[in-house]
């Protein structure tokens, strides 16, 4: 439980850094990150129970790049006010989460 609620506000403070270095991501603040995080993690758990391994963390290639943002960009229609996204500022936050994940772990093993 406290894992989860760790994750829950590193993803939060990385959405904060994204919103302030790249253009065309904007987030409203710790509250808007902290909501934006919750529903990136429902929607990427949904999109991965539906396509399984292929967007695993393990073995995240270009189909978990796309994924991932386009849950960044869909995101911004579930929680409007709290995060906005342009496509180029999806791709880009895409990355720089895929960067962080490769060198920081998100779950315990």
């Amino acid at each position: 439980m406290i894992g989860t609620i760790v994750r829950f506000i590193v993803s939060a403070l990385v959405l904060l850094l994204i919103g302030y270095l790249i253009p065309g991501v904007d987030v409203a603040g710790f509250t808007g990150a902290l909501i934006a995080a919750l529903v990136i993690a429902g929607i990427g758990y949904l999109v991965e129970l539906a396509l399984g391994d292929m967007v695993s963390p393990r073995s995240r290639g270009i189909v978990g790049f796309i994924t991932a943002a386009i849950v960044i960009y869909v995101s911004q229609f579930i929680v409007p006010n709290q995060i906005t996204v342009s496509v180029v500022g999806s791709l880009l936050a895409a990355f720089v989460i895929g960067l962080i994940d490769a060198f920081v772990p998100t779950e315990l093993r």
